[in-house]
């Protein structure tokens, strides 16, 4: 749905973006990871058309971004950073205002809105003018902008920046939805644990260049990411905890109210041999399993941390 083939921008001697190779697969929500200056936006804004490439090639849909830029548009719904809204206009006319854009008939945008609104969780404020609604409310009035023409793929820059926690878990959730209806999602985001939820693979880039793309857990077990092990004992938690700070592949051992977490650098087979130990020592196991793979760990392993440029 998605192919980016050694895609460069470059800004006088400042190379923006080196030699990117992307695949997005259709139906698949990608999760676009970076510090600030990474290279995320450039690629997005390069994807929705809005800037050429100093050389390589990008597709949406089979269509070259430079080539087709028509046909590319009408299959993506774009939603930047930092957006504009007409103020005047309130939350419906601003949509019928878009789908006309798109030359959508009137007819059936009045049939449209009420269901973008509701899927936004916007019905309540159809006659709301745009200037009146809190930044949350606007993020979600953008989002279902970009839904108007019903396009294949989504194209979301940063879409929960400077929302409050609440506004955040509503984001997430309509995207959630739209992950259900089957649209192709490139999302960017600093709020890594939540993107972790939402998406099917990441890409990490920095510094212009993507240094890793796929699955989360694959990433992390070629990485060699420690694994976070909970464990809970019947008894004896703190006697354990104790124990387990010498085993082999343990690098660190936290215990606390709910259960014993050890930070362990083996495989597999390892990660058994550890339990069998455990039973074979007395203690009564009532849980041993690895924690949820944690995005921020894999982050923090595969950038730099290098200033941003």
């Amino acid at each position: 749905m998605i192919e980016i083939e050694h895609l460069t921008k470059t800004y006088g001697s400042f190379q923006a973006l080196k030699d990117i190779n992307m695949y997005i697969p259709q139906g698949t929500v990608f999760g676009f990871v970076g510090p600030n200056g990474a290279g995320k936006s450039t690629t997005m804004s390069i994807l929705a058309t809005l800037m050429l490439p100093t050389s390589g090639t990008a597709r949406v849909d089979g269509f070259e971004v430079t080539e087709n830029p028509k046909e590319v548009r009408k299959r993506i719904g774009y939603m930047p950073d930092f957006f504009g809204v007409y103020d005047q206009l309130k939350t419906t006319e601003y949509l019928h205002f878009y789908g006309a854009s798109y030359n959508i008939p009137r007819g059936e945008r009045d049939k449209l809105i009420p269901q973008l609104l509701e899927l936004v969780n916007l019905s309540d404020k159809a006659d709301t003018y745009v200037d009146s609604l809190s930044r949350g409310m606007k993020q979600r009035l953008c989002l279902a902008r970009c839904l108007v023409h019903d396009p294949k793929v989504l194209i979301l820059d940063e879409p929960a920046s400077g929302l409050d926690p609440r506004a955040r878990i509503e984001m997430r959730e309509i995207l959630k939805e739209l992950k259900l209806m089957g649209k192709t999602i490139i999302i960017s985001s600093h709020i890594l644990p939540e993107l972790a939820e939402m998406v099917d693979e990441i890409g990490v880039i920095e510094h212009g260049q993507m240094v890793a793309q796929g699955r989360v857990a694959d990433i992390q077990n070629r990485l060699r990411v420690k694994k976070v092990l909970h464990i809970r004992s019947l008894d004896k938690e703190e006697e354990l905890a104790a124990r387990l700070r010498d085993e082999p592949y343990v690098s660190g051992v936290l215990a606390d109210n709910t259960g014993i977490h050890v930070h362990f650098g083996g495989g597999d087979e390892d990660q058994g041999a550890l339990l069998q130990r455990i039973v074979t020592w007395g203690y009564p196991v009532l849980s041993f399993h690895e924690a949820q793979t944690n995005l921020e760990d894999v982050f923090l392993e595969i950038t730099k941390g290098g200033p941003a440029t």
